[in-house]
């Protein structure tokens, strides 16, 4: 990464400068990050607890609340430090830093997202053939590959930006180091940066939606193909959970990089950054455990101290 940037820091705008709002909103963002820690490090906990739950659902489940736990631990610390202190000076190097893992992390969870609803395709259209189907082996290198793809295109992503020169303002007019507002501090040429970030960021969704897409057509073929209620209904309730996560994802993911550059605005992209760097970790524990029977139910043998050692995730 070749830093030609004449800036050396960057100072972050943050949520609000209305000194009368920093308190509140640190309670607030504190209270989010702490909800946020205990559901997802609690499913993961509940997961590796509980052998009635090492299927391939909840594996990629486990790795998901590990990536919201990692999203969220990117970006929030230092939001909460910036409303307590009014510290919001960030290096150059933490920028790069926080943007890498913040990409990554965005980018495993779409993924992952994807090879969940492709595994319950395979749950509800292919019952039989679903434990060859969806091996140990199948779920280890799809969730290896969400990783690897991830750390690949942030990579690609990161040092493209950061090989840009910052001369024009270093004040960022964000809470975090985020690839619109880091684009308008450029006083370089950015339509080679654009491109690319543009191609393979295109690549990413269109293969996640495509497979998202496609595995909930057969599953809703499927279903309607099911004559009772009670076997519509289980079918439904399956993918309940993964469908609503879904639709908060890439809905604020789609609202945030796919509208044309002249349409940003800086306060609205703040409005939902906000959504997806903080609420929708906090959001995707509550979603699988409150409307998940067999994850309340490991709660509450948690609760009780049953099943309180760790096994293989496949056993």
């Amino acid at each position: 990464m070749g830093n030609t940037s004449e800036v050396n820091a960057f100072i972050f705008v943050g949520l609000t400068d209305v000194p009368m709002l920093q308190v509140p909103l640190f309670i607030m963002v504190t209270l989010i990050y702490l909800i946020t820690l205990v559901g997802n490090l609690g499913i993961v906990a509940v997961i590796s607890h509980d052998s009635c739950l090492h299927t391939p659902m909840y594996f990629f489940l486990r790795n998901l609340s590990l990536v919201d736990f990692g999203l969220s631990s990117t970006v929030i610390p230092k939001v909460m430090t910036g409303l307590l202190t009014g510290d919001k000076v960030i290096s150059y190097n933490g920028c790069a830093t926080q943007l890498f893992f913040f990409l990554a992390f965005a980018n495993i969870e779409s993924l992952l997202l994807a090879f969940m609803a492709y595994d319950r395709h395979a749950a509800v259209c292919r019952p039989l053939h679903y434990t060859t189907t969806m091996t140990s082996k199948v779920c280890v290198y799809l969730a290896s590959g969400a990783h690897i793809w991830g750390f690949l295109t942030s990579s690609i992503f990161t040092g493209n930006i950061f090989s840009l020169s910052f001369c024009r303002s270093y004040v960022v007019h964000h809470f975090f180091c985020d690839i619109p507002p880091l684009l308008i501090l450029s006083c370089t040429e950015i339509h080679t940066t654009e491109s690319i970030i543009f191609t393979f960021g295109s690549f990413n969704a269109s293969f996640s939606f495509l497979v998202i897409f496609f595995s909930y057509l057969l599953i809703f073929i499927t279903i309607l193909k099911i004559r009772s209620n009670d076997g519509r209904q289980k079918a439904f309730s399956t993918c309940a959970s993964h469908l609503t996560a879904v639709f908060i994802f890439y809905g604020t993911s789609t609202f945030m990089y796919f509208q044309p550059s002249s349409s940003h605005s800086m306060d609205s992209d703040k409005m939902v950054s906000v959504f997806y760097t903080m609420v929708i970790p906090m959001l995707n524990p509550l979603i699988y455990s409150l409307r998940n029977k067999e994850v309340k139910n490991a709660f509450r043998k948690a609760v009780r101290g049953q099943s309180l050692q760790f096994d293989h995730p496949f056993n």
